[in-house]
């Protein structure tokens, strides 16, 4: 009869939830990048090395750097030593507690002799966890472990990506300022030759006018494509953690990243995403918050004794000092705080509710910034093809302009139109190559790129390890 009782009694506190592990709520991930962008492909854009998505070598040395000196990086990973110093205390938790309080003291009673009396005692108290509520303070623990590493990864993999947008950013503006410095250099020559034909009675003032005015916007337009490039190499400077300095770098259109643009499986944004995982790991650490708040509700059992030497045996003055020896045991079960306990079971319980929800939003801004960065590249190489013949036809209509007005057949009106819808063209199509780039950097981001698997400590799946040491003794 006593051995039904004992096992109804853990059966209906594993029930309750104060043993129970925690196991991963049902999530749906259909369709979560977007019904366009369904997919059954287990390969992800995200298992590339950055070193491999990204070949400059330039960019290579700025991001090893940047994972060397950035300030934000390493604060992630003290936050990660504190964690684990968490973990290690949660688990001594378990060991019993020792403590040596010597004392000692002169007394003296009636107007006799005083006397010296001492005590050297080793106190040691254990609690014994038999309603799991160290238990589930240590799980808390391995969670903000867990968390705080995802944090390291979050912060690793947008600072990899925040690098290698700002590098090619500075491209972006030396493709366009020297672009602009050779229309510049164009509406000058066509400037001169302007004032030559207004010599010759063939154009007024006006058209020379017109012509001078682009030529200045356009000088005006690389000082301010100048001041662009300085913010952008201060910027990528602060990443790096280093004083503003002149970046080495390559250019635009030598670049090259991969053509495909591999997805993987929705569900794979819970083991890749560091964002996800932390929300997950948060929602853990509810979960055993929550547990913990039950196990307050039953009593607690501490074990305590002590061992020592003592001169001091009730009012006798006694040498030399004998052994001292005492052991207690005490079971306190709450009963006026009992209100309150349950108070903070609802508060829990409550909280876990919160985490689940926030679980479940970060899936979903994860297939949101999927998508967006899926449509930024694909639209970005859709226009590829139409913006290079867009530049070729407005070259030719430029040329063509400009053989027309030396033999008088149209004005300088066309050819300055000419000149600025083929620079517009071509500051356009170098926009569309960074878009093209920013998206497929982003997916990278998004997918949940850059990790370190070498600097992670994982969970382990204890059930798979028996299973895996059963299968060798076989």
């Amino acid at each position: 009869m006593r051995r039904i009782l004992i096992f109804c009694t853990v059966a209906l506190l594993v029930g309750c939830g104060i043993y129970k592990p925690y196991s991963r709520p049902e999530v749906k991930t259909e369709a979560l990048y977007g019904v366009e962008y369904e997919t059954t492909d287990t390969t992800s854009l995200a298992d590339l090395g950055w070193r491999d998505l990204f070949t400059d070598p330039y960019l290579q040395q700025l991001i090893e750097r940047a994972l060397e000196n950035n300030s934000d990086l390493q604060t992630a990973h003290l936050r990660v030593e504190e964690a684990r110093a968490t973990l290690k205390s949660a688990r001594l938790s378990f060991l019993p507690s020792f403590n040596l309080s010597p004392n000692g003291g002169i007394s003296s009673f009636a107007g006799n002799s005083s006397g010296w009396t001492y005590s050297v005692p080793l106190n040691a108290s254990w609690q014994i966890d038999l309603f799991g509520g160290i238990n589930n303070a240590k799980r808390k623990a391995k969670a903000t472990l867990y968390q705080s590493q995802e944090y390291r990864q979050a912060v690793r993999t947008q600072l990899i990506a925040g690098v290698a947008n700002a590098y090619y950013t500075l491209l972006m503006l030396d493709s366009q300022f020297e672009v602009t410095k050779r229309t510049a250099e164009s509406l000058q020559q066509s400037a001169e030759t302007m004032a030559a034909m207004m010599q010759a009675g063939m154009t007024n003032r006006a058209g020379v006018a017109q012509i001078e005015a682009a030529y200045f916007s356009a000088n005006t337009s690389l000082y301010d494509l100048s001041h662009s490039i300085l913010q952008a190499q201060n910027a990528l400077c602060l990443l790096l953690c280093e004083i503003p300095h002149e970046i080495e770098r390559g250019v635009l259109s030598t670049q090259e990243l991969p053509e495909s643009l591999a997805t993987g499986l929705p569900v794979r944004l819970l083991s890749n995403r560091p964002d996800v995982r932390m929300a997950e790991y948060s929602l853990m650490q509810a979960y055993y918050a929550t547990a913990a708040a039950r196990s307050a509700l039953y009593p607690t059992l501490t074990l305590s004794g002590t061992l020592g030497w003592t001169n001091s045996a009730g009012s006798a003055i006694v040498n030399p000092a004998e052994i001292l020896l005492s052991a207690t045991g005490s079971l306190v079960a709450p009963i006026f705080n009992a209100g309150k306990a349950r108070a903070q079971l609802k508060i829990a319980k409550a909280q876990q509710q919160e985490a689940q929800i926030a679980f479940q939003q970060s899936l979903l801004n994860a297939g949101s910034e999927v998508n967006e960065a899926l449509s930024l590249c694909q639209t970005a190489r859709a226009k590829r093809k139409w913006r290079e013949q867009q530049i070729a036809a407005l070259e030719s209509a430029y040329e063509s302009t400009q053989l027309l007005m030396k033999h008088g057949s149209t004005t300088y009106l066309d050819v300055l139109t000419a000149e600025q819808n083929l620079l517009s063209g071509k500051i356009s199509q170098i926009t569309d190559r960074f878009d093209e780039i920013q998206g497929t950097i982003n997916l990278y981001s998004a997918l949940g790129g850059g990790r370190d698997e070498a600097a992670y400590e994982a969970p382990k799946d204890k059930k798979a390890e028996r299973k895996a040491r059963r299968a060798e003794k076989r």
